[in-house]
């Protein structure tokens, strides 16, 4: 998938303890896991080191331990959890396809296994920071902060400050932007929602379109994504018009490509201040 090598792991054995039914967490049952795991394997592949691979060995011993300690009522939870467990502890991992699966599951029919497969991955996101109330350098340093310590995020790069005249068209100060890149396991909706409890927590309020505020964030880019539902539009609709954008995201990531317009930062750029 997405061009990466592949670890297979098939039918991990472990008895745990998930269910839904008193029975099933009170006397435990067998569940077996496979797993697909998403790497460059060239380099390990070049050096014959297993420093520079992922080892199956402690990945399958880190899976048995996960999934005794961790008990759920649905499988589907015991997977994500699981699933996300993987992708932060191995920095070596992209992606994982796996599957749990409940031999014997209690439905009262006869049936071999029910099973849940999902696919996770982590996912390059391009973010716009905006303020122009208070100590807006502190804001911007908050929400980079605040970023870096959200469970399933990483913050890559962040670009300089950038002192901006306001856009829209309201009387108010000058805004300060930045731009920054974020690996981050979070969907786009639940980055969005994060993103606003970022905000709130810098007291922000949505009074005036396009006015004064202590800290705007915005989705810009989402890997390749082109997706619009009605509390989010990737990419961001404007991105494209707005210097104060382009400009720090082109300090960060000037070959990256617009996937509507096919253009990347720098050229979007070039073309805007032409």
């Amino acid at each position: 998938m997405m061009g990466y090598d592949e670890i297979h792991i098939e039918n991990l054995e472990i008895f745990a303890n998930h269910g839904v039914f008193q029975e099933e967490t009170n006397l435990g049952q067998k569940f077996l896991v496979s797993l697909v795991m998403y790497a460059d394997t060239r380099k390990a592949g070049k050096t014959d080191c297993l420093e520079e691979s992922i080892h199956y060995g402690e990945v399958s011993h880190f899976m048995t331990s996960y999934t005794k300690k961790h008990t759920r009522k649905l499988i589907e939870a015991a997977a994500e959890d699981l699933a996300e467990a993987l992708l932060l502890q191995y920095p070596l991992l992209k992606g994982v396809t796996l599957e749990l699966k409940k031999p014997w599951a209690p439905v009262g029919l006869p049936l071999e296994t029910v099973s849940v497969k999902i696919t996770r991955f982590w996912h390059r996101a391009y973010l716009g920071l905006g303020s122009n109330l208070g100590d807006k350098q502190a804001y911007l340093e908050q929400a980079v902060k605040a970023l870096g310590e959200t469970k399933g995020c990483r913050v890559a790069k962040v670009s300089s400050y950038l002192v901006t005249e306001p856009y829209g068209g309201v009387e108010q100060d000058d805004f300060l932007n930045a731009c920054l890149s974020l690996d981050t396991l979070l969907s786009p909706s639940e980055l969005l929602e994060k993103l606003h409890e970022i905000e709130q927590a810098a007291h922000r309020e949505r009074l005036i379109h396009w006015g004064p505020r202590t800290l705007d964030l915005d989705i810009l880019l989402y890997d390749d994504e082109i997706l619009e539902t009605e509390d989010l539009i990737i990419p961001h609709v404007e991105m494209h018009k707005r210097e104060f954008v382009l400009k720090p995201l082109s300090e960060i990531a000037p070959y990256k490509r617009h996937p509507v317009y096919q253009k990347t930062v720098a050229e979007l750029l070039e073309a805007l201040t032409d």
